[in-house]
């Protein structure tokens, strides 16, 4: 294991969307010795709520794009990390329209391993399971650091395209970067477009939750705090060049966590509607995070689903000014694409 480094400046990407304002929430909570530069374009998923309230002397926030080049040479020089978060995201966005995946997630990773390399920052990159496409259902594997890319939506390629760049800039100009991939994350702030926050907040309005294909489509849930985590720990302790699988052993099928919300909502187990499946619908992912586990130490505190899924369902149903204002407008969306 190589010395642990404690990063004292660092700025996280896309820090305002959902994942990345987790991990800004718990670094402040945990890491007080570590001051934070948020910097995120703010698009639809990045909400500036989701960092209200942190202490001003501990976290400051950056209105700007990561593919400005001008605005990240201002902005790196003092800081000693970046942590990568910001990201188009949504499968069903990709295939609507992919050109923001490639610009966002090629070009901008492009920009930041630059300005990584200009002023010598360590560099962390976070990363999907969907690079690695799909597994059967009846597959006994799971995806670990050795297994072939094999990408299958326009937003999976592109974090695949992001990931070699990422590994070309440190074999071949020595930026000292680390990468990670994980499984589908649960928990606060996450936009209603997804999975288990559309059905809760269906649900919350009254409206029928709706569940693609045959719901049998299995991801690996993780809790978006085991996430944080996961990334400290390979911020901080990670060996250079190195790729970590980050996941809590967590899968379940679409349809078992639909059935899950609805019985913690009091709501009876066929309370939803099938709609088309999305095309080329991954059928299964599953992380092995053996290596994360043994080399660096780390390991899930949020391994009860249900509880975690409990608290969530708390958090939508006591936050509902967070995200009823962008409700209908996602929800009139899915209705265009017949879902």
């Amino acid at each position: 294991m190589t010395d642990t480094f404690v990063p004292q400046n660092i700025i996280v990407t896309g820090g305002c969307g959902f994942i990345g304002s987790n991990f800004v929430h718990y670094v402040v909570n945990n890491h007080p010795d570590t001051h934070v530069t948020v910097l995120d374009a703010l698009t639809y998923a990045g909400n500036i709520e989701n960092i209200a309230g942190l202490p001003a002397d501990r976290v400051k926030f950056v209105h700007g794009n990561i593919c400005d080049a001008e605005l990240l040479d201002r902005l790196v020089p003092g800081h000693d990390a970046i942590v990568h978060y910001a990201a188009e995201s949504h499968n069903d966005n990709s295939i609507a329209n992919p050109e923001p995946f490639l610009k966002t997630n090629v070009e901008g990773t492009y920009r930041l391993l630059e300005v990584a390399r200009k002023y010598d920052v360590r560099y962390h990159h976070i990363s999907t399971d969907e690079v690695y496409g799909d597994l059967a259902l009846d597959d006994p594997h799971r995806f670990t650091e050795e297994t072939p890319y094999h990408p299958s939506s326009p937003y999976s390629s592109t974090k695949a395209s992001s990931d070699l760049l990422v590994r070309a800039w440190h074999r071949t100009f020595g930026v000292r970067a680390t990468i990670s991939n994980c499984s589908n994350n649960y928990g606060p702030y996450q936009h209603v477009e997804k999975f288990i926050p559309r059905q809760i907040t269906n649900i919350l309005e009254g409206i029928r939750p709706k569940l693609y294909g045959d719901g049998l489509n299995v991801r690996d849930w993780i809790h978006t705090d085991d996430h944080s985590s996961a990334v400290w720990t390979i911020l901080t302790k990670g060996r250079i060049g190195e790729t970590y699988l980050i996941g809590a052993d967590g899968e379940r099928n679409n349809i078992t966590v639909l059935r899950d919300i609805l019985e913690v909502m009091g709501e009876p187990a066929d309370a939803f509607d099938w709609v088309k499946d999305r095309p080329g619908h991954d059928r299964r992912y599953a992380i092995d995070s053996t290596k994360l586990q043994t080399e660096l130490g780390w390991h899930p505190e949020h391994t009860n689903f249900q509880e975690g899924l409990e608290q969530t369902i708390k958090w939508y149903s006591d936050n509902r000014a967070w995200w009823e204002p962008v409700k209908a407008a996602t929800e009139e969306k899915y209705k265009q694409q017949g879902q």
